[in-house]
Formats: structure tokens, sequence, C-alpha cells
């Protein structure tokens, strides 16, 4: 009795380990698994997100910081060492060119020139009574020559003490606005002293350093946009001028732009930013993310009959999320956006979605069928 016990639980036992391994699928032929991201049971087709390959408008830009200064611009000195007597502007006046900015004590130069003067109309005189002499051969050629020379020294005597009278009076070489005046009347001053600026800034001229490997890139006309923190807009301008040598030491070229600022908002001095536009081109472009590097080479995956096709590619120029492709691939060809982690040379795919390189969604047709 107790055997026939024993032998049913046995029974019991190895029906119950049948039916586990039945139910959970082990050591069963033929048994499929559905890997995340694969078509559907049985397709063993990945899914991925692919773009058509097209030729989009490239500008690439450069970003630089730079320094505003004034189209013209000067300090406001002395010639001599004098006493300020009159001060003939306003701080922040616009003044035009010639308008009187200071006045000094000239009456020392006054009275020089007044005694010039009247050596100059004392020595002409004689001059002209000693030429009505030597026609008569009463007065010698040496002699008439001595007046002569006397005439040309008075005469270069009141040119001087003029001059010396110009000094005291400075005028505004050019149109523009003057700044804080640094002295007051009845100073004195000595060359050299600084007694205002004046700027004219109707345009900006904007100085920024380009790197050498740009340099080709660079013209004369080549349109700016550059930024101030001053400011929440832009300000456009036009590159004007490239230095002739670059530095050295960082290898970059000086580049000058112009900027008009007759609303006079900028000012000299300040810093900006600069987005230098290079002249625009069309380049064949895929998204970043298409790229699969190895080792010095770039990979893409074309879409061809429905299989991932390993093809390696050239590239050119980037910009932000963007590569151009310069051999390697043709007009309306479909590569791999996202997913070529997942895919080997000739593995199948299906392609759900596409983006262009200028970010617009649409379907690809792949092997003669819309995905």
């Amino acid at each position: 009795m107790r055997n026939i016990v024993v032998g049913a639980a046995l029974l019991v036992v190895a029906a119950g380990v049948g039916w586990y391994v039945k139910s959970s699928g082990a050591e069963q032929p033929g048994a499929q698994q559905i890997a995340p991201g694969r078509g559907g049971p049985g397709s063993g087709a990945v899914n991925v997100l692919v773009t058509t390959v097209g030729y989009a408008p490239f500008a690439q830009d450069m970003e630089a910081i730079g320094t505003a200064h004034a189209n013209e611009s000067v300090d406001v000195t002395a010639k001599v060492s004098n006493r300020v007597t009159l001060i003939a502007f306003r701080e922040g006046q616009q003044v035009k060119s010639g308008d009187v900015l200071v006045e000094f004590d000239s009456h020392q130069v006054r009275a020089t020139l007044a005694e010039a003067e009247a050596a100059l109309r004392d020595s002409r005189s004689q001059f002209n009574r000693s030429r009505e002499l030597f026609a008569t051969r009463a007065l010698s050629e040496a002699q008439l020559d001595q007046l002569q020379a006397t005439l040309s020294m008075n005469e270069a005597r009141v040119a001087g003490a003029r001059s010396q009278l110009e000094d005291t009076i400075i005028r505004a070489p050019f149109a523009g606005r003057v700044g804080l005046r640094n002295v007051s009347v009845g100073s004195f001053v000595s060359p050299g002293t600084v007694i205002t600026t004046l700027d004219d800034a109707s345009v900006i001229k904007l100085d920024f350093s380009v790197p050498e490997v740009f340099l080709s890139q660079i013209k004369e006309g080549l349109e700016i946009t550059s930024r101030t923190t001053a400011y929440a807009d832009e300000f456009k301008g036009k590159v004007s001028s490239i230095d002739n040598r670059l530095d050295p030491v960082s290898r970059a070229v000086l580049v000058r732009a112009r900027i008009d600022n007759r609303d006079a908002r900028l000012k000299p001095g300040m810093l900006m930013t600069v987005r230098l536009m290079r002249a625009e081109s069309s380049a064949m472009l895929v998204p970043e993310e298409a790229l699969v590097p190895e080792g010095n080479s770039q990979y893409v995956f074309a879409v061809r009959d429905g299989k991932a096709v390993r093809t390696q590619v050239l590239i050119g120029r980037r910009r932000p999320g963007e590569v151009e492709i310069v051999k390697g691939l043709a007009e309306g060809d479909v590569v791999v956006v996202e997913g070529t982690q997942m895919v080997r040379d000739g593995s199948p795919v299906n392609p759900v979605v596409s983006a262009t390189p200028r970010g617009a969604m649409l379907e690809a047709e792949v092997g003669g069928e819309r995905a």
C-alpha cells in the first residue's frame, strides 16, 4: 500500500514539472522573441527615423567681440602754455567744423602783431622810395637788395605773429559732439593738456578680430549684425576694410566695419558682439545625428530597397544640428537619422517618419512604397 501512495505522488510531481516547462515556453523550438524597436512579429525590420537628402541654402555665420570707435575722434589740447579766457561750448554740445571752442589770453600776442605790422609798413614804404631812387641811379643795387630783404623779414614776422594769435583760439576741426570739459576759465594749461574731447559718431567704426582660417571668406562689403548689452535690438553694418597684417601671436586679422549711428545711440568704447554673415551658398545637408563616426572616417546608413546600406561620406562645413555632405550621397537619397545603433549593413528597416534638414516632417518613399 505504501508503494502505491509513493508512486502516485511521483506521478503528480512529474505532471506539475511538465506543465511548468510548457507554460514558460522554455526549450520550445521555434519560439519568436520580439525585440524593442522591431517592426512586429515575424517582420524583422527595425523602426528608424529617416530623412531625405537635399540641397538647402547655407550661410554659415561667425561671432566675434569688437570695440566701437567714433568715425573721427580727437583730444582737444593747447599748443602753447597760456591762460583760458573763454570756453565757448557746452558739455555734450553738437558743434560744426570751425566753431570756436576755447580762447586763451592774447594781449601779448596782439601787441607783438601790432609791432610787426608797424615795422612792415615802414619797410614797405622805404622799399617803394628806394625803387624810385634806384631808377635815377641815386641808390645802388646792393642797397635796394638790403631794403627788400628787410621787407621780406618783416612780412615773415607779421605772418608769425598772426599764427601765434591764431593759436590762442581753438576751433573744432570737424563737426561732432564735444565731451566733458576738464578746465575752467582762468585755468593755466600747458601743451598736451586735454581740455575736452570731440567725436564724430554719426558713423561707428567697429573693430574686431577674425581667425586666419576665415580670412579667405572675408571681403569688403560683407554684411554684419552686432549687438550690445545696452539695447535689445541689432545694429547692421558692412565690412569697410581689412588690415594688411595678421597678429603673429593670435594668427588673427583685424577687421573694421562701419555702422550708421545717426540716432547717436552707440557710443565710442562700447563692447559689441559681432555676427559675420558669410556669403550664402547651396549645400547638401543632413542632420548630425545621421553620422556614424569610425576612426577618421564618417558613415551614414542609406536606405535602399528596404535595407540599411552602410555608406562612407565626406563631410564639409557644419552649423548647429546640420553638416554638409561633400561626397558619398546624392540628392534624393534617404538616410537613417535615429536608430543607427540598432541596424547593421544590410539590415531590413522600417522607415516610419522622415525629416528634412530644414526641419519639415515629411513621409519618405522607400522602394516605391510610402513609409
